[in-house]
């Protein structure tokens, strides 16, 4: 079960950055869709709150891979 959880971690470290890639590319092309200041203000407040939430995944996936949340059998 810790090697499962270690490599989850590893999944949890490429999925915060590739989840602000995807946020922002589609941000970029809604922009460029309709570029009036209601959009721009929009995509720039989900990507505001949702850099946060990106940091948290790619920190709780290193302390996984580092193997913080192991469980020692004794």
């Amino acid at each position: 079960m810790n090697s499962v959880r270690r490599f989850l971690g590893l999944v949890w470290i490429l999925l915060g950055p590739a989840a602000l890639y995807y946020l922002v590319s589609t941000a970029v092309r809604e922009i460029s869709h309709k570029p009036f200041t209601e959009t721009k203000v929009q995509w720039i407040v989900f990507i505001g709150v949702s850099l946060p939430i990106a940091a948290g995944l790619v920190l709780f996936g290193y302390y996984a891979l580092r193997g913080e949340y192991d469980r020692d059998r004794a």
